[in-house]
């Protein structure tokens, strides 16, 4: 999304609308054929599959098959390099240091991963995925950064229960355009069980399409969603939550939030030295 999907008026637009998608195509009609493709393959992927971790994981083999780095959301290798390194740089201005341990929620091929991993002591790394076909990438985006001794975790779920990860133990845990794609169902499941894996002084941040109109979803990829909306399901599951004004600086597109299980991790803003690879 590009960084003026921001701005007041591009806040209250519904893309979902008809009139939205005959103005766009009406000011892109180079981009009206690859759209009605895009539309055709989401509709053949959701016949196959009605759960949409299943539908969502088709999406990604598609996608990865044509570039991993596309299928991230990454539309060249520079925008994947600066993408990740904006991801890197503001965990590191929040205090993000060797010692903690990290869970990268939808690692994908480890666009902000294989900064994280350079930066973390050997082993503190952990990045899931739904799609087997992303992690592949992921681990040739590892061996390429020669970043084998770090012994990351990467592992595959089919969902976010996270009930295979130990209570009280990550310091950050972050998830980059990964509600984004999610209905509401999805995320209330991460938000009702991650602050079991978080420790009690760290924090969770996830970035999300936000709308100040309707809520609503494209082509069963894509959906946007009121601040409030989600900083009340994530009160609702006992965690502290908070608008993060300081990433609308960045030029990126999606708005952050970060929870946590103590109001002093959710409002901490700590300088950190320059850690950059």
């Amino acid at each position: 999304m590009p960084a003026d999907a921001t701005s007041p008026k591009k806040l209250r637009n519904n893309r979902a609308a008809l009139t939205h998608k005959i103005g766009y195509a009406v000011r892109h009609p180079g981009r009206v054929v690859p759209y009605l493709s895009r539309a055709g393959r989401d509709a053949w992927l959701s016949l196959k599959h009605r759960d949409h971790v299943g539908y969502y994981r088709a999406v990604m083999a598609s996608d990865t098959r044509r570039n991993p780095e596309v299928a991230v959301g990454s539309r060249s290798h520079d925008r994947w390099l600066a993408l990740g390194q904006m991801q890197f740089d503001y965990l590191i201005e929040h205090g993000l240091r060797p010692e903690h341990r990290m869970l990268d929620i939808g690692c994908g091929n480890l666009r902000g991963g294989w900064r994280f991993i350079n930066h973390l002591d050997t082993g503190n790394y952990y990045g899931i995925d739904i799609s087997p076909d992303i992690l592949m990438a992921a681990k040739k985006t590892l061996t390429e950064r020669e970043l084998q001794a770090k012994l990351p975790h990467l592992t595959i779920t089919g969902d976010l229960t996270l009930d295979f990860l130990p209570s009280d133990h990550f310091d950050v845990i972050h998830a980059h355009s990964v509600f984004s794609h999610s209905p509401l169902d999805v995320i209330e499941e991460c938000l009702a069980h991650v602050g079991r894996v978080l420790t009690p002084t760290g924090f969770f941040d996830f970035t999300f399409d936000r709308t100040e109109g309707t809520e609503h979803q494209v082509l069963r990829e894509d959906f946007y969603y009121r601040t409030e909306t989600l900083l009340a399901l994530a009160r609702k599951h006992g965690l502290h939550a908070r608008f993060m004004e300081d990433w609308e600086e960045r030029p990126h597109g999606q708005s952050k939030i970060r929870v946590s299980r103590s109001p002093l991790a959710v409002e901490s803003v700590r300088p950190a030295r320059d850690a950059r690879p």
